[in-house]
C-alpha cells in the first residue's frame, strides 16, 4: 500500500463524482413514488469517518444535498461509531436531523474496509405519503404532519428490522410505496459502496482520509479565494412574500470582509401557527446554493466549499423554527431564500445575480377519492412537481418552467396520470407572464387537471408568488403573479386542502421570473421573435417595449 501522490487524488477524486453519481442513478431506477424517478428530488453523497461530505451526485437538489451534508454528522453523534457493524443500515426523517420536513427520508450506511470503518454513503428522496394529514402546510404542529421516524437502525449486521417496517406499513397510506423506497435508498447506497471498494482496491488503498482532507483542504481553500475577490462590506436586503394566513417578511444581511463572509436573517417574520415554517439546516442549505452559485460556482461541493458561507438566523424565526413547529412545506420559505441573499449580493457584485424569480415549486398534492364513498374504487395520492419561471439574468433571458433553486425535473403528464384517477387537459407556456426587461423573464405555465368518473379530489395548495410577485432588477419589471382558481374562474386560496368535485377543473397559473435591465433597450430582434413565438401579446410588446410591428417593419 502506497501514498497516494496529489495526482493519484485528482484522479480518484474525479472518480468519486461517478461513484455517486451511480448510487443516485440507482436510486432513480429503483424508486417507487414519481417525485423520485421523474422529477429527481433526491440526493447522494460519500461521507468520510468524521461525517464530512466529500462528494455528492449531480442528480439531485440543493435542500437535500446540503442540508444532508449537516445531518450524517448527527448520525455519528446519536449511533456513535462504537455501535455501527458491517451491513448496517441507519434512518431518520426528523426535520432538525435530517433535511426539512418528515416526507424527506435519509439513510446512512456505514461504510467498512477489511473490517475498519472507514465513511459512509448517505443519501435522502422525498416519499410522496408519510401519514397524517399529507403533504400540505395545514398542519399546527409537526406531530399532525405525519410519522417521525427518530435516528435510529433500519438494519442491523443487515438484518432489517420487521418491527419498524410495521409501525410505517401501519401508519402511511401507501405503504408498499414508502417501505419500497426506503429499500431503494438503502440499495442505493450499496451501489455506491461496491463501486468505491473497487477503486479502493484498483488504487492499492485501505482508506479514504488521505483523499478526504485532500478534496476538503483543496475545496475550502477554492472557496475562500472566491470570497476574497467579493469588496468587502454589509449588504442587506428585504423581500416580501405570501406566507399562509399573513405576509412573510425576509430579510438578510451579509458582513463580507476578506475571505469570509456571514449571512445573517436577523429581522425575518416569527414562525407561523401554519406548516410553511423552515428549520434553520433547510435555510442554510438554500443560502449556501445561492451565495456558492454567485461566488465560487467551480468549486465542487462539498463540506470544505460550504463551510466558509456562515449562514445564522434568529431561533424562532420562520428560517429557523423550533420543535414542534408544522414544517411540512418548508420547501415555499427555503426556495424563496436564494432571492433573498443574492438581492444582498447584487449591491456587491452588481451585473452578476439574475432578477427575482417564481422560485418555490408549485408542487400540488392530490388525494383522488371515490365520489361515492360506498363503491369499491380505490383511492390514491398524487404528487405532481411544477415550475413557473426564473429570474432575468444580466446577458439572458429567463428560464420558461424551470426548477430554480431546487434543481427538479418537472413529471411527465403521463407519469402523473399513469398513477391515479385524474387527466391533466393542459399544461402549456403561459403567455406574457414573464417580467419585461432588457432581459425578459422566465414564463410559468397554465395547467388544468380534472378528476376522472366517479372520483373527486382534495388537492393541498402550497404555492407562493401569488400576493408578491417576483421583482426585475436594474429596472426590470415583475413577472405575472401566479393564480389558483376553477375553470370558470372561482377563485380559490393559494394555501390549504380544497375540495375539487367531479366534473369541475382545477386551473394553476404559475408565476413568471422578473425582468432584468430597462425594456425599452431590449433588442427589437428580440422583441419581434417573442410576439411571433406567442410569448408576449401585441399589447405587450407595445406598452412594455415601445414596439409596433407596422413601424418597426417600415424601417427594415
Amino acid at each position: 500500500m502506497t501514498q497516494p501522490s496529489s495526482i493519484d487524488l485528482q484522479i480518484m477524486w474525479n472518480r468519486l463524482i461517478a461513484v455517486v453519481e451511480e448510487q443516485a442513478t440507482t436510486l432513480i431506477r429503483t424508486a417507487f413514488s414519481t417525485s423520485v424517478r421523474e422529477a429527481g428530488d433526491l440526493s447522494a453523497g460519500l461521507f468520510d469517518r468524521q461525517g464530512r461530505m466529500i462528494a455528492q451526485a449531480v442528480t439531485g437538489t440543493p435542500g437535500h444535498v446540503n442540508a444532508m451534508a449537516e445531518s450524517v454528522t448527527h448520525f455519528v453523534r446519536e449511533i456513535g461509531v462504537q455501535d455501527m457493524f458491517e451491513g448496517d443500515v441507519l434512518i431518520t426523517n426528523d426535520p432538525w436531523m435530517g433535511t426539512g420536513h418528515l416526507h424527506d427520508i435519509t439513510i446512512v450506511s456505514p461504510v467498512f474496509r477489511k473490517e475498519m470503518h472507514i465513511g459512509y454513503f448517505a443519501c435522502t428522496a422525498h416519499v410522496v405519503d408519510i401519514g397524517g394529514r399529507g403533504f400540505g402546510p395545514d398542519g399546527n404542529e409537526v406531530y399532525e404532519e405525519g410519522l417521525l421516524i427518530p435516528i435510529m437502525k433500519f438494519a442491523e449486521r443487515g438484518v432489517v428490522s420487521k418491527d419498524l417496517i410495521r409501525l410505517i406499513r401501519s401508519n402511511v397510506r401507501t405503504p408498499d410505496q414508502t417501505v419500497g423506497d426506503i429499500y431503494s435508498l438503502a440499495a442505493c447506497n450499496e451501489a455506491g459502496e461496491r463501486r468505491l471498494q473497487a477503486m479502493l482496491d484498483e488504487f492499492d488503498l485501505g482508506d479514504i482520509d488521505a483523499l478526504s482532507d485532500f478534496i476538503i483542504e483543496t475545496s475550502r481553500k477554492a472557496t475562500h479565494e472566491a470570497i476574497a475577490k467579493v469588496p468587502d462590506g454589509s449588504f442587506s436586503h428585504t423581500m416580501q412574500v405570501d406566507g399562509y394566513d399573513a405576509p412573510v417578511h425576509m430579510e438578510v444581511r451579509l458582513d463580507i470582509e476578506g475571505d469570509t463572509l456571514l449571512a445573517d436573517f436577523a429581522g425575518t417574520s416569527g414562525m407561523s401557527k401554519f406548516g410553511v415554517n423552515c428549520p434553520e439546516v433547510y435555510t442554510r442549505a438554500y443560502a449556501c446554493y445561492g451565495l456558492k452559485c454567485a461566488i465560487a460556482p467551480q468549486v465542487p461541493n462539498n463540506s470544505g466549499s460550504l463551510e466558509p458561507f456562515r449562514i445564522i438566523a434568529p431561533e424562532g424565526c420562520i428560517l429557523a423554527a423550533r420543535r414542534p413547529a408544522p414544517v411540512s412545506v418548508r420547501h415555499v420559505m427555503g426556495h424563496l431564500v436564494p432571492d433573498v441573499v443574492l438581492g444582498a449580493l447584487h449591491k456587491a457584485l452588481p451585473k452578476t445575480v439574475p432578477a427575482e424569480g417564481s422560485s418555490a415549486l408549485w408542487n400540488i398534492q392530490i388525494s383522488a377519492r371515490p365520489s361515492d364513498p360506498a363503491s369499491n374504487l380505490p383511492g390514491s395520492e398524487i404528487l405532481m412537481f411544477n415550475s413557473g419561471g426564473t429570474g432575468a439574468r444580466p446577458a439572458l433571458d429567463g428560464l420558461s418552467a424551470t426548477a430554480f433553486p431546487s434543481g427538479v425535473s418537472t413529471m411527465s403528464v403521463e407519469a402523473t396520470e399513469h398513477v391515479g384517477p385524474i387527466t391533466v387537459w393542459r399544461k402549456d407556456l403561459r403567455a406574457g407572464s414573464g417580467g419585461a426587461g432588457a432581459m425578459r423573464g422566465g414564463l410559468g405555465q397554465i395547467i388544468e387537471i380534472e378528476a376522472r368518473d366517479g372520483y373527486d379530489f382534495f388537492f393541498n395548495a402550497m404555492f407562493d408568488r401569488v400576493q408578491n410577485p417576483a421583482r426585475g432588477r436594474d429596472g426590470g419589471g415583475p413577472g405575472a403573479p401566479g393564480k389558483v382558481e376553477l375553470a370558470d374562474g372561482t377563485e380559490l386560496r393559494a394555501k390549504g386542502r380544497q375540495l375539487i368535485k367531479n366534473g369541475q377543473r382545477l386551473r394553476l397559473s404559475l408565476p413568471g421570473g422578473g425582468g432584468y435591465g430597462d425594456a425599452k433597450t431590449r433588442s427589437r430582434d428580440a422583441v419581434a421573435e417573442d410576439l411571433a413565438s406567442g410569448l408576449i401579446s401585441r399589447a405587450q410588446a407595445k406598452s412594455d417595449y415601445g414596439y409596433e410591428e407596422e413601424q418597426d417593419n417600415d424601417h427594415d
